[in-house]
């Protein structure tokens, strides 16, 4: 069973902050399946956004638990959670074995969960482990992240299944459907260490295209597939010509993952909450100095100074965000 089906109702009508009868009746309102009504006893129903958010809820306080257990100078605990997955570090085995999994035990069972032995792990960093995805291993004194094998074995099978589901389709409409999940599977990793495996993405990204286009035209020449598909792109990337809503020429390309920018990510600052009018300008600067460039319409630049406007030209190739000072003190903070 997953962990959104194990949670206890009584621990979240106990303590999760809204309407009890609200909460009480989304809880036990059951769920159908083959026109058949089913009761539910625990858990919470998946799919909705009410879910998660009571997920989380139930495994906030989890880190002070574990502080509290430890000596944070001494031991070296640090804690990492994304929704049902966290990850905790400490000096040794030991530490983690005696004093974190059983106050993780504990706080678990509280709320009707369980920690899965299947999936938990206690290794040396030096060994490594997965997490979300990606690869965390230290080699000597250098902290490598990497994307897992098995995520880029995922998304060459995904691209693998567009591409033969595309046979027979014009080129421009599976480059629309590739480009979503390609874009989306580089941003992802793109702030790790994933030039390699970008690269790689993109070699057998290249060869399934180009067995596509033979497929579909198997009476063609090399030369012929070539100027087809990889010359209205400067970098010869897969590509066609399309017309565009004003009836204007432009060029549609496979999106590039090798070409994608590494860019290392800035932690964001415990104590900053955006809905806070204080941490307004600290987002702004956060977001100007991830993106590299200001929104189209945004005309303040902090560089600038206070109380003064910079302009930034929609239509310029080059963006006018200057961000040197946002930069600064992102990286004070």
């Amino acid at each position: 069973m997953s962990f959104f089906d194990e949670i206890s109702h009584a621990w979240l009508l106990d303590h999760i902050p809204m309407d009890r009868r609200i909460l009480a009746q989304w809880l036990k309102a059951g769920f159908m399946e083959k026109q058949r009504l089913f009761p539910t006893t625990a858990g919470t129903p998946q799919g909705g956004i009410a879910s998660p958010a009571l997920a989380n809820l139930t495994l906030d306080g989890l880190e002070p638990a574990i502080r509290a257990a430890i000596k944070p100078r001494h031991d070296k605990v640090n804690f990492i959670r994304y929704a049902d997955d966290f990850v905790v570090t400490a000096a040794s085995k030991e530490i983690l074995e005696q004093k974190v999994k059983p106050v993780i035990v504990e706080f678990l069972r509280e709320r009707g969960l369980r920690l899965s032995e299947e999936k938990t792990l206690i290794t040396h960093i030096a060994q490594g482990f997965n997490f979300l995805g990606q690869r965390v291993r230290k080699y000597g004194n250098k902290l490598l992240i990497q994307p897992t094998r098995q995520s880029v074995r995922n998304v060459l099978e995904k691209a693998r299944q567009v591409i033969r589901n595309g046979r027979g389709l014009a080129a421009a409409v599976l480059i629309r459907k590739l480009n979503p999940l390609l874009r989306g599977w580089a941003n992802y990793h793109r702030h790790v260490v994933s030039k390699r495996a970008f690269a790689r993405v993109e070699h057998y990204l290249r060869a399934m295209l180009w067995r596509w286009a033979r497929r579909n035209h198997p009476n063609k020449s090399r030369g012929w597939i070539q100027r087809r598909y990889h010359s209205a792109d400067q970098r010869g990337a897969f590509s066609v010509w399309i017309c565009d809503r004003q009836r204007k020429r432009r060029v549609l390309s496979v999106y590039s993952v090798a070409r994608t920018v590494i860019e290392r990510h800035v932690k964001v600052r415990g104590d900053a909450n955006p809905y806070q009018p204080e941490n307004v300008e600290y987002f702004e600067k956060r977001r100007c100095f991830v993106w590299r460039t200001y929104p189209v319409g945004k005309t303040r630049a902090f560089a600038a100074g206070k109380d003064k406007l910079a302009t930034q030209d929609a239509t310029a190739k080059k963006s006018d965000c200057r961000i040197s000072s946002a930069e600064t003190d992102l990286r004070k903070a």
